[in-house]
C-alpha cells in the first residue's frame, strides 16, 4: 500500500512531460510562420516598386513621343541710319624729354597744364576733360660702337581725353591745344549723343528686311511664317578717324585753322532672327 501513491507520482510527472512539450510546440509555430509571410510580403512590394511602372508600359521620365518637333527658319539682317554726328572725342597729349626723370616730369606738367587751361578756354566743360594715359621711359643712345647702350634721358608722356559737345568747336580745341604745347593728337572720334532714336529707326529696317527673307524661303520651301521662336540684336559703333601729325604740325605752321571734316555717322544694327514656319 505505501508504493501506490509513489506510482501515482510517476505515472503524473510521465503524463504531464507530453503535454508541456506540445503546448511548448504550438507557440513556437505561429511566430514562426508569421515571419515568414512578413519577408513575403515585404519581397513582393519591392518588386511591385521596380517593375510596376515597366510592365505598365507608363515610364516615369522621357520626352512625350506624340509631341511634333517645331519647324524654323533663321536668318540675319541689318539696319544702318547715317545721322550727322554732335560729340567728338580727340585724344591730346605731350612729351618731354630731359636728362633727368624730374625734369621731363616737370616740363610734361607745365605743358599739360597749359593744353588744359586752353581746352577750357573753347568752352569744354572740365568733367569733359580726363587723363587716359601718363607713362615714363628711359631714353637710350645705341651708337656706341659695340658697347652696351648709354642712358641719356627719359621720356615722359601725359595723354587726355576730350569730349567737344560742341562739334563746331573741335577744331578750335585742336588749333588752341597744340598753340599751348600739345605735340600730339591721337585721333578723333566722332559719334551721336544720343543714339537712341537712330537705333530704333536702325532696328525697325533691320526687323522689316529679316521678315522679307524669311518669308522668301518659306514660299520657296512651300511654307509659311507662323511666329518668332527668338531673336537676337548686336549694334555697331563709329571707327576713329585719325588725323596725321605732319597735317596738324602743317596747319599749325601755316596759322591757319586745322579743317574738321564731320561727315556722318552711321548706326547700325544687326538682328538674327528665327522664325516658326509651317
Amino acid at each position: 500500500m505505501n508504493d501506490q501513491p509513489s506510482n501515482t507520482t510517476t505515472d503524473h510527472d510521465t503524463i504531464a512531460r507530453p503535454d508541456l512539450d506540445r503546448a511548448s510546440t504550438s507557440r513556437i509555430g505561429p511566430i514562426t510562420i508569421g515571419r515568414a509571410i512578413a519577408v513575403t510580403a515585404a519581397a513582393s512590394l519591392l518588386v511591385g516598386l521596380i517593375l510596376g511602372p515597366i510592365i505598365s508600359g507608363h515610364p516615369t521620365l522621357g520626352a512625350d513621343p506624340t509631341t511634333a518637333p517645331e519647324h524654323t527658319v533663321t536668318v540675319s539682317s541689318s539696319g544702318v541710319v547715317s545721322v550727322a554726328p554732335d560729340v567728338a572725342d580727340v585724344a591730346i597729349g605731350v612729351m618731354a624729354q630731359k636728362p633727368t626723370v624730374a625734369e621731363a616730369q616737370s616740363s610734361a606738367a607745365t605743358s599739360m597744364t597749359s593744353v588744359i587751361a586752353a581746352v577750357k578756354k573753347t568752352g569744354v566743360d572740365p568733367k569733359d576733360i580726363v587723363t587716359v594715359n601718363i607713362s615714363l621711359n628711359p631714353v637710350y643712345d645705341y651708337n656706341t660702337n659695340g658697347a652696351a647702350p648709354r642712358l641719356v634721358g627719359y621720356q615722359f608722356a601725359n595723354t587726355i581725353k576730350v569730349t567737344v559737345r560742341d562739334i563746331g568747336k573741335v577744331a578750335a580745341v585742336v588749333d588752341d591745344s597744340m598753340a599751348a604745347g600739345a605735340t600730339s593728337v591721337n585721333g578723333i572720334i566722332f559719334r551721336v549723343g544720343d543714339p537712341k532714336a537712330a537705333q530704333g529707326q536702325a532696328r525697325g529696317l533691320a526687323m522689316t528686311d529679316a521678315r522679307a527673307k524669311a518669308d522668301a524661303l518659306a514660299a520657296a520651301a512651300g511654307v509659311s511664317v507662323t511666329g518668332v521662336a527668338s531673336i537676337a540684336e548686336t549694334s555697331s559703333q563709329p571707327t576713329p578717324v585719325f588725323y596725321p601729325a605732319a597735317a596738324m604740325d602743317a596747319a599749325k605752321a601755316q596759322s591757319v585753322s586745322t579743317p574738321i571734316q564731320t561727315g556722318t555717322t552711321d548706326i547700325t544694327i544687326q538682328v538674327t532672327v528665327t522664325y516658326l514656319i509651317g
